[in-house]
């Protein structure tokens, strides 16, 4: 008899964790290794919203709160949705978790029956595809174009839907690309999700704020799909804010009841400190705020460095991405060559292969669903950056 479960002796690893571990693995060991896996800014989180963690410790703001959130937390966070992305909610419209993820988690827990599909654009965050399968859906992926910035057309999206088709998954900005949807991608969206009663759409915006290409749009803001689209978002990308776990959904009523139900079965509330920490970011303009501005912008001087890099890589495609810190560039005319008896067959190899010949850490594609690519995060110093693309160029060269 197994010990496990069955569903989650068939879940599998995130593989960007499981990366980011083996690189410290091979850190600890003494090899010289450059991290381009973790998702995680490398910046301090703003003083200003250190100061409102500590003034919460020193009121005494230690004990259990509301299962979704502390009130001013949930109204704060309506006051941003209005003033950066002019949809209006009602704070029991909001629910806080433990991180985006739970957030992501709950919400497809209380729309999924087993066998209802979710449409989910290819390539995707890695935890989409174990979260709807731990939930008994079936993932429908849609396959993405680099030519079309890694962007699923409304077209696509038909094609795709069926009577079982209950949620469509996407990020914008995207993580693994890059890629954001202007007003009128999302106005396509929008209309094809009209057309399907019944169908509801998870927008997953956890790096709104690193934006380089003008105002964040929401599918939210189309009135006739409102009630049928779940916001997703958080402080850890924007606000440098990774260890405060911190998430939330803006949804329908119904939908936000029946998340609160299931997280006061599961965690209750969120850190109680954190809450604190996470209302005051809500309330910084993250058009004006100089930390916001700063990060933002040292991430798109990143971001243009690394793109000049790999652009002078041989048989490198790379899309410029308009928003977080990823690139997703298409390796796979590397694929079928060797060194020193090693081939390339697929994107995992390719990871490896940089990990053990370059001493640099990627991610495999096939983990986002397009084994094509890898993912590479520019959330480091730009020196460890010039250097990481020094040793994959060089590695890449070494492959015949």
């Amino acid at each position: 008899m197994e010990i496990i479960s069955e569903r989650i002796r068939n879940m599998a690893e995130s593989e960007t964790l499981a990366m980011t571990a083996k690189a410290r693995e091979l850190k600890a060991a003494g090899r010289d290794i450059i991290s381009l896996s973790i998702g995680e800014p490398d910046f301090n989180t703003p003083e200003t919203i250190k100061e409102a963690a500590k003034q919460a410790i020193d009121d005494n703001f230690t004990h259990y709160p509301p299962v979704p959130g502390y009130a001013d937390l949930r109204e704060a966070v309506c006051t941003k949705l209005k003033r950066d992305n002019n949809l209006d909610y009602r704070p029991e419209q909001i629910v806080v978790s433990t991180g985006a993820k739970q957030s992501i988690y709950q919400l497809v827990q209380c729309l999924i029956n087993p066998g209802d599909e979710v449409v989910i654009p290819t390539p995707f965050w890695v935890s989409y595809k174990e979260i709807v399968r731990v939930a008994g859906g079936k993932c429908v992926y849609v396959q993405t174009q680099l030519e079309n910035d890694f962007k699923v057309t409304p077209a696509q999206l038909e094609a795709a839907i069926t009577p079982r088709t209950k949620l469509i998954m996407f990020s914008s900005p995207s993580n693994p690309t890059g890629m954001l949807y202007s007003k009128e991608e999302l106005r396509g969206i929008a209309d094809v999700v009209a057309r399907h009663e019944g169908l509801f759409v998870m927008a997953d915006e956890i790096y709104e704020h690193i934006n380089f290409v003008g105002r964040h749009e929401s599918l939210a803001q189309f009135a006739d799909v409102k009630e049928r689209v779940i916001t997703v978002n958080g402080v850890a990308k924007g606000f440098a804010m990774t260890g405060w776990r911190i998430g939330y959904i803006a949804a329908p009523l119904e939908i936000a009841k029946a998340c609160n139900k299931l997280q006061g079965q599961v965690t209750s509330a969120t850190c109680s400190i954190a809450q604190k920490a996470a209302a005051k970011a809500m309330l910084l303009d993250p058009s004006t705020d100089p930390d916001i501005n700063r990060m933002r912008e040292i991430f798109r001087q990143r971001r243009d460095i690394v793109y000049d890099l790999l652009r002078a890589i041989p048989d490198v495609q790379v899309a410029l991405p308009q928003g977080a810190f990823y690139f997703f560039p298409d390796v796979s005319r590397y694929y079928g060559r060797s060194f020193e008896g090693n081939t390339i067959a697929n994107s995992t190899d390719m990871a490896f292969y940089l990990l053990n010949q370059a001493g640099v850490a990627t991610v495999m594609g096939s983990a986002f669903g397009d084994d094509r690519c890898i993912r590479l995060s520019y959330a480091t110093s730009e020196e460890l950056l010039r250097e990481a693309l020094r040793r994959i160029a060089d590695a890449l060269a070494k492959l015949k």
